[in-house]
């Protein structure tokens, strides 16, 4: 039977708790979606600091699990038939400890579609270009002469705003009464934009008062807090 000795990454990262599953992170808007979910469903965890700023992504041991280089990351030692398994993209990880946990997805198939595509669309359209934006904005980027790329995700990123917060209006979470995934896959991100960014001037932040509510709700369960700060910096 497979064990976690079998993944190389714990080689570089070891199991202190291998009955626990093994979260490989870092605290940015993407990593904290799987720290946020594993605290607010209680699963027993183990987290490893992976510093992306060193690139402790592009090792051989890294790589082994998430070909693709990015955070966060997860061994599951009691996978499917009690075996381990890997599995990376942060999307698929909420999806996954939803369906261990029981929690934070929807029974009923309808609903439960449904919050999928708001997963779907925080992962293909929130993440890219918040963080293009804050790419452009605070980091490498504001270099670039050519202002073009700048007012290009700016605007797009007050678009989706828009779109979060139509889709608020009248509702505490983005599925309604009941908070989700969904609400989980975004927070960080846009609690990043206005917070770490400093994108909100630039966004019209101040005019989005459903997602500022939502947000607020959001900052204010304790799991979130919690998970905006895992792994702690070493």
């Amino acid at each position: 039977m497979a064990e976690l000795s079998d993944f190389p990454i714990t080689t570089r990262w070891p199991a202190h708790h291998p009955e626990r599953i093994q979260l490989y992170s870092m605290a940015t808007p993407n990593g904290v979606k799987a720290s946020i979910m594993l605290e607010e469903t209680g699963l027993d965890y183990e987290v490893h600091l992976v510093d992306i700023t060193s690139n402790e992504s592009h090792t051989p041991e890294f790589l082994s699990l998430n070909p693709n280089g990015k955070i966060p990351a997860i061994i599951d030692p009691d996978g499917p038939g009690g075996k381990p398994l890997g599995l990376f993209e942060s999307g698929a990880i909420l999806m996954y400890l939803a369906a261990k946990s029981g929690r934070f997805l929807p029974a009923d198939p309808a609903l439960r579609w449904q919050t999928i595509q708001w997963v779907f669309f925080q992962v293909g359209s929130i993440g890219p270009m918040f963080g293009q934006l804050g790419y452009f904005h605070k980091f490498a980027g504001k270099d670039v002469e050519d202002p073009r790329p700048l007012q290009r995700y700016v605007a797009e990123s007050r678009r989706l705003l828009g779109v979060l917060d139509a889709r608020l209006d009248g509702r505490s979470w983005l599925m309604g009464d009941d908070y989700t995934i969904a609400d989980i896959a975004t927070l960080g991100w846009v609690n990043s934009l206005v917070e770490f960014y400093g994108a909100g001037k630039l966004t019209g932040y101040a005019g989005f008062a459903h997602v500022q509510e939502w947000l607020q709700r959001g900052l204010a369960r304790p799991a979130v807090q919690r998970g905006l700060q895992i792994p702690t910096a070493e």
